[in-house]
């Protein structure tokens, strides 16, 4: 297990923590003062510790959490008062890496989500949350819109839900995120760690190349024609059946044994 503290960025105050087990990388919101508000400090760390992870050849799966009772409250407030703009390009830089990661990602939300918080639920590739967690697109509340967020959250609500919440400003519950489309699921929250391992490990026991094609499918297919995504999803398909992965893993099917990629700690 290997934890980076940030000290070595420059940064000062750690805000995000990083940390490396099992070809797992866990990133932690950890700015208990402004309940993880999504500060220029903070959005810079955790770009920066996303890009690690994602250079990182030892880690295949992500996941995005929060320390304390808070997941992420959105933005700084405070900070936003003085420079409207300042964390703008900071937060779509975030939520651009996590949604084009070729690296699954996990988002583990531990407690309440607001506003720009929730766009960083909605670019993970899957979420989690304990059921005592609470939503809110707050913005229209403080006279904004949930502008950069929409892009994310519009590819998981449906319209109506969107509406709904975008307009109003009303806290939802977990049940209610997991029912739109906002989260995979709410679990107890004493089965949250738990449950995030289990996926995890199911990530874990699929090829690299094989989940970074699959999110790339998963993103660009729903805009594809008809007759066009049938033929670029014919070739992706002739190209991985020829590849080095899926010779692996057909040989390893055919001898009943696990497929290299596959750690011993996930059998």
């Amino acid at each position: 297990m290997t934890t980076d503290d940030g000290t070595g960025t420059g940064a000062g105050t750690t805000l995000v923590r990083a940390e490396t087990a099992a070809a797992v990388a866990t990133l932690t919101l950890d700015s208990p003062g402004n309940a993880n508000a999504l500060s220029t400090g903070l959005l810079t760390q955790l770009h920066g510790r996303i890009e690690d992870a994602l250079a990182d050849e030892q880690v295949r799966v992500l996941v995005l959490t929060g320390a304390g009772k808070v997941f992420c409250s959105g933005a700084d407030l405070k900070e936003a008062l003085t420079r409207p703009a300042g964390a703008t390009s900071l937060l779509t830089g975030v939520l651009e890496l996590l949604w084009d990661s070729p690296k699954p990602v996990i988002c583990r939300v531990n407690g309440a989500a607001r506003a720009g918080g929730i766009g960083l639920v909605a670019a993970c590739d899957i979420a989690l949350a304990a059921d005592r967690a609470s939503f809110a697109f707050s913005e229209v509340r403080i006279g904004v819109a949930p502008a950069v967020i929409s892009v994310p959250c519009l590819r998981r609500m449906p319209s109506r839900a969107a509406a709904e919440y975008f307009l109003t400003g009303e806290v939802f519950d977990a049940a209610r995120a997991a029912e739109i489309g906002l989260l995979t699921r709410a679990v107890p929250a004493a089965d949250l760690d738990a449950e995030t391992a289990r996926y995890a490990g199911m990530l874990l026991r699929g090829a690299p190349g094989a989940l970074a094609a699959t999110k790339t499918l998963l993103r660009d297919v729903p805009g594809l024609p008809l007759a066009s995504g049938l033929a670029a999803m014919a070739e992706l398909s002739g190209a991985l059946f020829g590849g080095d992965e899926a010779r692996e893993g057909m040989t390893a099917f055919a001898a009943k044994r696990a497929p290299a990629w596959v750690s011993a700690g996930t059998d």
